[in-house]
């Protein structure tokens, strides 16, 4: 009751949805974060995400050009808040006023929200601020900061996704002797087709996320220049009537899929098309195409600027899809021509290939955008760069690829996949380990894989492999897992790419490709090498009676790496995914996953047979899991350091 008394006096209180951790770390150039909202949807003082400045002293120019690619519409700037030891009251009023300047730049006038400024002592955490009311006549100091137990739920129950994409492709018309003017020609070309969006020959198809193909939803057409007017178009019989006057957000999501998922397979968004009706206010009906010729006056050069616009915006369901769309998807579209179009002149006759992606990297709960020129490729150094910098400023780990294309949100999806397909069209198993029961192991503590993989074993892909392929179907499975945390984007290879592989690089003589010569530890460490650029750590015991003794560095493996583990011994080879070691006692167990299953894909059948299960070196019986007269050698991939 006592921040209901504040607020009743005139202090507000500050709401916080992204984590404490979040503003803390990791290290960064500049304390100052911005603080980011959404007033159109949330209550006022209400923080989503924090982006960092990259700059010690703010560059705002320069930060409002990064951050407005990297922002949807829909979400908009709060406030800032300093990061420091030693604050005072004088910095959250800088806070403030730098977050003020950095919103008018961003929109091109001040706020008609209220914004907050504030300092978080990094010693005790403890956040101060102040805030202004919408006219930004008045600061008053804040009254409590209040953080939020299911921080998503409020987001995404309130407010949904809209899409848009559109490829541009602009003809730029350049005299041959006047190259110089580029520049300006190109910016005018940009702002005449922007205007072009409320043009009475555009209209905008939108349409509610389809997600199985008897599944009905709403679809209206809106025209550009008076979106206000709206026109329903049935998708099929059973599709519901929407008002054309009035329709919300929400009535393009069915009942079943009210609540959005996010996931990065599979996720909702309301779909908007731009097209374009040159018949509309024709004149004459049956009229015909005219072509006009207008010569130039002097000689001139013809360039085509292909844009690939694709953007997300942030709206309250319970808004109007057209006001959404006038407000939120057209000046979206706008802006990132605008931004694109920077990029562009600065390399003019290069023909830069930009293609805008959306994220939501683990630990942010808003979506981002990232534009990434394709010509360089993911690797390319200017890329690593780019997505380096943008991990510092949404405060992402600089040790995992979050960023990449591959890790971008796919729309439209029909469902969250638990399968995946191989190339033959066989279905993958992800995770079985998942459903294992306990080890066993009293007082232990577990230390398990980190990420997804694909379960390979004998039989699959149509390939015989039974009695030689083990080995193999282990570095499969290992590779995959490189390519679910995307670290990679190649194929998982097949048995015999990996004996090419190994011929290739003079481990084997050419007789080897399409053997059933078997492969162990080494040859899978030069094949990640080649394949993947990776570094294995190999240990070698003389027994299984040994491998007990090598159940602390496993876990420490698994703690710092996350990789699956390959053991290869005599003419056997398994992936470990896990181990649980009791220090004190000694007692351990060791998650097998067994590539020499060749039934079906059946999870229930391989848990049950003990094809992924704990096992201990000797089980109650006495039985040898690991051989006393076999050595073995095992494999620990380790996690590229990179984004």
């Amino acid at each position: 009751m006592e921040s209901a008394a504040a607020r009743s006096r005139g202090r507000p209180a500050l709401r916080l949805l992204c984590p404490k951790a979040s503003l803390l770390s990791p290290p960064c150039p500049s304390p100052l974060r911005w603080l980011v909202g959404t007033p159109r949807v949330l209550p006022p003082f209400t923080v989503a995400a924090a982006l960092r400045s990259l700059h010690a002293d703010p560059d705002l120019p320069r930060e409002a050009d990064e951050i407005r690619g990297l922002l949807l519409r829909g979400f908009d700037i709060v406030g800032a808040l300093l990061v420091s030891g030693e604050s005072s009251d004088a910095d959250a009023t800088r806070a403030l006023e730098l977050s003020q300047a950095l919103r008018e730049r961003l929109f091109g006038e001040a706020a008609s929200h209220g914004m907050v400024g504030g300092y978080l002592d990094a010693a005790t955490r403890e956040i101060r601020f102040v805030a202004s009311e919408s006219d930004g006549s008045e600061v008053v100091e804040g009254s409590e900061v209040v953080w939020e137990d299911e921080p998503g739920r409020l987001l995404w129950e309130k407010g949904c996704l809209l899409r848009c994409e559109l490829p541009l492709k602009l003809p730029l018309y350049v005299p041959a002797d006047q190259m110089s003017g580029i520049e300006e020609r190109f910016s005018s070309l940009i702002e005449t087709t922007a205007a072009k969006f409320r043009d009475p020959h555009v209209s905008y198809l939108v349409e509610g996320p389809a997600t199985s193909p008897n599944e009905s939803h709403c679809s209206i057409i809106l025209y550009g220049d008076n979106l206000s007017s709206v026109s329903h178009l049935p998708h099929d019989t059973s599709t519901k009537e929407c008002s054309a006057n009035s329709v919300s957000c929400s009535e393009f999501f069915s009942a079943k899929r009210y609540n959005l998922s996010l996931t990065r397979e599979n996720a909702d968004a309301i779909q908007v098309t731009v097209l374009s009706n040159q018949s509309v206010n024709s004149s004459m009906a049956g009229t015909t195409p005219v072509v006009e010729y207008f010569p130039a006056p002097a000689l001139a050069s013809l360039r085509i600027i292909n844009l690939k616009l694709d953007i997300l915006c942030y709206s309250s369901k319970d808004c109007p899809v057209a006001s959404a769309v006038s407000e939120l998807v057209i000046p979206g579209l706008v802006d990132q021509m605008t931004i694109m179009k920077k990029v562009i002149v600065s390399e003019i006759t290069q023909q830069p290939q930009l293609c805008p992606y959306h994220f939501i990297p683990p630990g942010l709960l808003i979506p981002v955008t990232a534009i990434y020129d394709t010509r360089y490729g993911e690797i390319e150094e200017k890329q690593s760069e780019l997505r380096r910098n943008l991990h510092i400023r949404l405060g992402l780990p600089l040790d995992r690829p979050l960023l990449r294309i591959s890790n971008a949100l796919t729309f439209c999806s029909t469902g969250k996949r638990e399968k995946s397909a191989s190339r033959n069209g066989f279905s993958l198993l992800r995770d079985v380990h998942r459903e294992i029961p306990s080890s066993g192991v009293s007082g232990g503590i577990m230390s398990l894989i980190d990420g997804s993989y694909e379960y390979y074993h004998y039989l699959h892909d149509g390939i015989d492999d039974n009695g030689w392929g083990c080995a193999y179907r282990s570095l499969q499975t290992i590779v995959s897992w490189y390519r679910l945390q995307q670290y990679s984007s190649i194929d998982v290879p097949s048995h015999r790419e990996i004996q090419q592989v190994l011929v290739e690089i003079g481990d084997k003589d050419p007789s080897f490709i399409g053997s059933r010569e078997w492969i162990g530890a080494i040859e899978l460490s030069f094949a990640l090498d080649k394949l993947l650029g990776v570094s294995c750590k190999i240990i070698n015991v003389r027994s299984g009676d040994e491998l007990p003794e090598k159940c602390r560095e496993l876990a420490m493996h698994f703690e710092t790496q996350g990789t699956p583990v390959m053991i290869g011994g005599g003419v056997l080879a398994y992936t470990l995914l896990g181990v649980d070691y009791n220090e004190a006692s000694g007692d351990c167990a060791f998650l097998i996953l067994d590539p020499h299953y060749t039934g079906a894909d059946d999870l229930k059948k391989i848990v049950n047979g003990g094809w992924c299960g704990w096992k201990k070196s000797v089980d109650s019986k006495g039985r040898n899991f690991f051989l006393k007269d076999k050595f073995y050698n095992l494999l620990l991939p380790q996690r590229p350091n990179m984004v």
